[in-house]
């Protein structure tokens, strides 16, 4: 190769080293520097109601437990349960201390449980969110489908909350939860308040190789869903000095209003939806969670922040919210009434990862395998472009056989670049041959396979779905480590990358040579890309190649097309 080929490829090889570096450091432990102290501005300036008076000096330790003073109290449980999810609620702040998914299995046969019992509670009212005050509650059992919690302060404003099941006719995949609030000002005095925060619990990541950009804090104004991720309270070095950050103990933003508020991991979310006003503010902080001694994850905790209210002696305030507790479902989450689907992140591609989304389900729900179902969608996928692919592969076909020409032309302009690219021009147009006429079918595959990436990225129906030796589709197909270094064995991706190479070697050989010494690099940089993600992604690309060749050696089997110049059209 020339100089050039080698500038490019070392520059893919850089960025994709770079790439792994960088997820590697997400994935790391990362301590909040002890020094940081970031200034915390309280939604409300009157006293505090919904627990006791918090220290005014923000706790900037992320270790889940660290920032809640002891309860005085004996915690007391009680339990909401239907056939997809059980809730334990505590009369410590009168919230979830735990969601139990009861038919999502996680690590070593156990249920996948969402918020951790050392973060605040879901849907516990705080004043502070970096310094949550924990009142004691009275929980009673109103029916087997209501738990109620009562408490009166000291200003005589009694706060009662209710948890039910929102009432559905489906009969699984049930994880909606009602939540309601009362406060009733019993004094002689009238009450104000201005502003408070909903707890929204935490979300961590399942497994290890999770990606951490999927651990994020979500919320969602006119429809559209905007968030951050764990990555953000990261410090950063920057490049060459510039962008360099410190790390950043909690994330606090005031909003216009938004519909709801959420923390989420790759497959599953905790979703809150304010039913009588808009969310105001959100707030959210990292916190590690120790896998092993040496393997540190990332969990995100958050809470929404709600208007303020006054009370005159008598009244009572009301609020209710909605909690969408469980694995990211599209087909549940698109029928909430409040773009929670948008929970997704499908981003500009979110058509392709709907339809795609909805289509492999329907073919699974035919054949009753996942990865059946994905090679039926890649099957169909490709005999929808077939017909399109054969005008590329015939187009290829007629480039090669007018590359020697082309090659004449090179060496003839070889100092005049421009007369070059005006000659050869020329001579595509008195062939009649399109010179992008190969790329198409690739610029249509470009947002199926972005639209796959992101769909099979967060499609929590793939988790735990077995295809052949493969475990779980929604993780790598990992069957070994190497001895000295401890790097994966994932088959699926090196027979992705086995199937490119044979399929780019079956190509005809057409354009510039270092452009297609450039190209010859795809299977690697594709390889990169796919090897640690899910095993469907790959699967689907390796069918997909295999397709190409069949298609490919068919094509050769044709005629090959002959050069004729094209009569020049008479100008009217």
């Amino acid at each position: 190769m020339d100089r050039t080929a080698w500038i490019v490829v070392a520059l893919c090889v850089i960025g994709l080293v770079v790439w792994e570096v960088y997820l590697a450091k997400q994935m790391a432990h990362r301590p909040a520097p002890a020094g940081a102290t970031p200034t915390q501005v309280s939604p409300s300036a009157a006293p505090t109601i919904f627990g006791p008076s918090p220290s005014t000096t923000p706790v900037v330790e992320a270790t889940p437990g660290a920032h809640e003073p002891a309860p005085s109290f004996a915690e007391k449980l009680e339990t909401l349960r239907n056939s997809d999810l059980e809730l334990h609620l505590t009369n410590r702040g009168g919230g979830i201390k735990e969601a139990v998914l009861l038919r999502q299995i996680a690590e070593k046969d156990q249920r996948v449980v969402l918020n951790s019992n050392q973060t605040t509670p879901i849907g516990a009212i705080i004043e502070q969110p970096a310094t949550p005050a924990l009142a004691e509650f009275t929980p009673s059992a109103v029916s087997d489908s209501v738990v109620q919690f009562e408490r009166t302060t000291d200003e005589q404003l009694r706060i009662r909350k209710k948890f039910q099941f929102q009432k559905s006719s489906e009969e699984k995949d049930n994880y909606v939860i009602e939540m309601n609030v009362d406060l009733e000002n019993r004094s002689d005095k009238p009450y104000q308040n201005g502003g408070y925060f909903v707890a929204l619990g935490s979300a961590a990541p399942i497994h290890p190789k999770d990606y951490p950009s999927f651990t994020r804090l979500v919320w969602c104004i006119d429809g559209r869903a905007k968030g951050i991720d764990v990555g953000w309270f990261g410090s950063s070095g920057g490049i060459l000095g510039l962008g360099q950050r410190a790390a950043r103990p909690y994330f606090e933003q005031t909003l216009g209003g938004a519909e709801w508020v959420a923390v989420s991991n790759q497959f599953f979310t905790t979703l809150m939806a304010p039913l009588t006003a808009k969310a105001t503010g959100v707030w959210g902080r990292h916190f590690d969670i120790e896998r092993a001694p040496d393997q540190k994850l990332l969990g995100i905790e958050g809470a929404l922040g709600m208007p303020g209210f006054q009370l005159q002696p008598g009244q009572t305030y009301s609020a209710r919210f909605e909690i969408y507790a469980g694995p990211k479902l599209y087909h549940s989450l698109a029928q909430l009434p409040h773009n929670e689907a948008e929970v997704m992140d499908f981003g500009m591609f979110k058509i392709v990862c709907q339809f795609l989304l909805n289509f492999m389900n329907l073919l699974n729900s035919w054949l009753h395998d996942y990865g059946l179902a994905i090679l039926a969608l890649t099957t169909i996928i490709k005999l929808t472009l077939w017909p399109i692919q054969n005008k590329a592969n015939r187009s290829m076909r007629q480039m090669a056989a007018l590359s020697p020409k082309m090659q004449e032309l090179r060496e003839k302009y070889k100092d005049d670049p421009t007369r070059m690219n005006q000659e050869v021009m020329k001579l595509y147009k008195q062939y009649g041959i399109n010179p992008v006429g190969g790329c198409l079918p690739m610029m249509i595959q470009i947002p199926i396979f972005f639209g796959l990436f992101k769909m099979l990225g967060q499609a929590v129906e793939l988790r735990n779905a077995r295809f052949l030796w493969v475990k779980d589709l929604s993780q790598p197909d990992t069957v070994a480590h190497l001895p000295v270094l401890g790097w994966p064995v994932n088959i699926i991706p090196l027979c992705m990358a086995a199937t490119q190479i044979w399929l780019m070697a079956m190509t005809p050989k057409t354009g510039d040579p270092t452009q297609r010494r450039i190209a010859m690099f795809m299977p690697l940089i594709f390889l990169f890309i796919c090897y640690n993600f899910a095993a469907a992604l790959a699967l689907y690309y390796t069918a997909q190649n295999l397709f190409s060749i069949l298609q490919f050696y068919q094509n050769k089997r044709q005629p090959v097309p002959t050069l004729e110049k094209v009569a020049p059209q008479r100008k009217r």
